[in-house]
């Protein structure tokens, strides 16, 4: 490659980065000054450095997916709030996200989108061996913004709504809010959610029309395995919070979707 087309291809990565700083300022002024809080001070920053690395590494298309699954996950934990509230089941601080559920979410998807970016910046004889690796990856960072946007919206809905919620191990019928704990409700609404995320990606082009079918599939697995953990593993292990769990299950989710491209690849 020519010092001219370096220099542009470099000049187009830093005003990339440069507008993903400038943007991910600006909102975080805006949700500083916000009535409604739905970060903590500690947590705004850390959704400003996701949102800066997101962007940076997946340009827009990747920070809509990331930014709708913030916009809807912080929505339906709003849902039945006082229900919830009155119960006990609802989340600490009135809904507001800390550090800990930036990247308890987000981790896996962050690292998905960071390998894709450096795998995107490799010289040009070696980019077209990785193209397919770069495919994964988005998969990986969609299918874990699907899982969690699953997770998130079957527990949600299902403490607010859920007429009948039982163990997923035993199937015994349990409180609403307990560990493990699926309701009918919550589950479909969890597929749904699942679906709706998956499409962005797929409608902004991260990934395809099979990528979108083995995100949703990905997402019902992952989440009923978290359910499993939550139900079976959680209370044993004091180190084994809602925020590794939510690690474990997002990261599941990138392994399913990934695993199924992978098969599909070669049927």
């Amino acid at each position: 490659m020519q010092s001219s087309e370096l220099f542009f291809n470099y000049s187009l990565l830093s005003n990339s980065w440069l507008v993903a700083i400038v943007l991910n300022t600006f909102l975080l002024a805006i949700a500083n000054f916000s009535p409604k809080k739905l970060l903590t001070p500690a947590g705004l920053f850390h959704a400003w450095v996701l949102g800066v690395l997101i962007w940076g590494c997946l340009g827009w298309q990747g920070y809509g997916v990331v930014m709708f699954y913030f916009l809807l996950g912080s929505a339906v934990t709003r849902v039945g709030f006082a229900q919830k509230e009155a119960a006990g089941i609802a989340e600490k601080r009135s809904g507001a996200r800390g550090p800990e559920n930036v990247w308890g979410s987000a981790l896996i998807a962050a690292l998905s989108a960071l390998g894709a970016f450096v795998v995107g910046i490799l010289p040009p004889p070696y980019q077209g061996d990785f193209k397919g690796v770069i495919a994964l990856l988005t998969l990986g960072y969609v299918a874990s913004f699907s899982t969690k946007l699953s997770d998130t919206c079957a527990s949600e809905i299902g403490k607010a709504y859920g007429k009948r919620t039982f163990l997923i191990t035993t199937l015994q019928p349990v409180p609403r809010g307990t560990e493990g704990a699926v309701s009918l409700e919550g589950t479909l609404a969890g597929i749904v959610a699942s679906i709706a995320i998956a499409f962005l990606g797929w409608g902004v082009n991260l990934i395809d029309f099979p990528g979108l079918i083995f995100c949703v599939i990905a997402a019902f697995v992952a989440t009923n395995i978290e359910s499993v953990i939550g139900a079976t593993l959680q209370s044993k292990f004091d180190w084994l919070t809602n925020e590794v769990v939510n690690i474990a299950n997002t990261l599941i989710g990138a392994i399913v979707a990934v695993l199924l491209a992978l098969v599909w690849s070669y049927m």
